[in-house]
C-alpha cells in the first residue's frame, strides 16, 4: 500500500491514521521501538524544512532510521530511470518518501516499489500536510465533521487538492475562494472526486470567487503561498496583483466566526498571503499546524508499514 494521494486511503482508515496521530502525539514512548532496525528513504527534488526534519525525527523517535538523499546528486530520470530506482532502492529500505515536482513520477515510483511509498508533496497532492492539518483542527475544535473551512488564494495547488480531499473525506464543509480562469482554480479531476466523498460524507463543497463570501461563519480560514515552488520569480509582480483581493488580514477574519483558527502550512509570506497581524495573532495555529506534520506522518508510516505485516 502507498500513499499517492488522500484517495489512497478509505474513509475509515483516514480517519483512523488521524485518530491514532492524535493518540501518538500523547504517548510517544509507547512507540519508541515501533519501527526499530526500520529505515527510510527521503528523496528530495524539491527543497525543505518541515518535511525533511519531521520525517527524520519521526523515524529515529520511532526507533528507525533515515536517509536523506538528494536528487541533484542523483542520476535519478537523467542516467538512471525512477522505475530502476524504485526496484533498486525497495531492495534496501523499509519505506520511501520522495518529494517531488510531478505526481506521475510519485505514481511510477510506487508501481515499481517493493515497500511504501509516501508522496511528501508534488504538483498535485500534498496529503501529508493535509493529514496533519485535520488533526490539529480536531486537537482544537474536538470534531471535524459539521466544521467549515475557507480556504482563500491560488486553488490550483496540491494544498488545495488535498484539502478538497481530505475535507470531503471527513464531512467537513470547504469553501474554496479563488481568482476566475481555470489557472487558479482547483482541477476538475480533484474536485469530482471529493464531491463524490460528500455524498457519502455529507460535506458541502462550493468554488466561489469572492474572499468574504466564502469567509463567512468559517471555523477555519487557510491560506498558501501566491509563489508555488514551479511559479517562476517574474511573474510575482502580476500574481500579486490578481491575489491581493483573496489576502487574509483582520477584516477578512473579522467574517469568520469569533473563535475561528488561521492556518498556513507555510512557508509563510508576511504582507502577501496574508498580513502580519494574522499570521502572528492570537488566532493563528501555524505552528501548531507544522509540529502536527511530525505526529502525522509518524501515523502514516506506522499504518503502511504494519499494512504490509498484515
Amino acid at each position: 500500500m502507498h500513499l499517492r494521494s488522500l484517495n489512497d486511503f478509505t474513509i475509515k482508515e483516514f480517519e483512523e491514521i488521524i485518530d491514532k496521530a492524535i493518540e501518538m502525539k500523547k504517548n510517544p514512548e509507547k512507540y519508541s521501538e515501533a519501527l526499530k532496525n526500520k529505515t527510510l528513504l527521503m528523496i528530495f527534488e524539491k527543497p525543505s524544512l518541515r518535511t525533511r526534519v519531521s520525517f527524520e525525527v519521526g523515524m529515529t523517535q520511532m526507533g528507525g532510521h533515515g536517509i536523506f538523499y538528494s536528487i541533484k546528486d542523483s542520476p535519478l530520470g537523467k542516467k538512471e530511470s525512477i522505475e530502476d530506482t524504485a526496484k533498486t532502492a525497495s531492495r534496501y529500505v523499509n519505506i520511501i518518501m520522495a518529494r517531488l515536482f510531478k505526481q506521475k513520477d510519485i505514481e511510477s515510483l510506487a508501481e515499481n516499489s517493493s515497500v511504501p511509498v509516501i508522496n511528501a508533496l508534488t504538483d498535485k497532492y500534498h496529503p501529508c500536510q493535509i493529514m496533519a492539518d485535520l488533526q490539529i483542527i480536531k486537537e482544537k475544535k474536538g470534531k471535524l465533521k459539521g466544521l467549515k473551512l475557507a480556504y482563500c488564494g491560488d486553488s490550483n495547488n496540491n494544498v488545495t487538492h488535498s484539502l478538497l480531499l481530505g475535507c470531503s473525506m471527513v464531512g467537513m464543509n470547504i469553501s474554496v475562494a479563488c481568482p476566475e480562469g481555470k489557472e487558479f482554480m482547483p482541477q476538475k479531476d480533484v474536485l469530482d472526486k471529493a464531491m463524490e466523498n460528500a455524498k457519502e460524507t455529507g460535506s458541502k463543497i462550493e468554488v466561489l470567487n469572492d474572499a468574504k463570501k466564502a469567509v463567512e461563519n468559517a471555523d477555519v480560514v487557510y491560506t498558501d503561498s501566491w509563489m508555488s515552488y514551479h511559479i517562476p520569480e517574474t511573474e510575482k509582480e502580476e500574481r500579486i496583483k490578481i491575489f491581493t483581493p483573496f489576502q487574509v488580514n483582520s477584516e477578512l477574519m473579522s467574517k469568520a466566526k469569533d473563535n475561528a483558527i488561521f492556518m498556513n502550512c507555510l512557508p509563510a509570506i508576511r504582507g502577501m498571503e496574508q498580513t502580519a497581524e494574522v499570521i502572528d495573532g492570537k488566532q493563528s495555529i501555524v505552528f501548531d499546524e507544522a509540529e502536527n506534520r511530525l505526529h502525522a506522518q509518524k501515523a502514516i508510516m506506522l499504518y503502511l508499514i504494519e499494512k504490509i505485516k498484515k
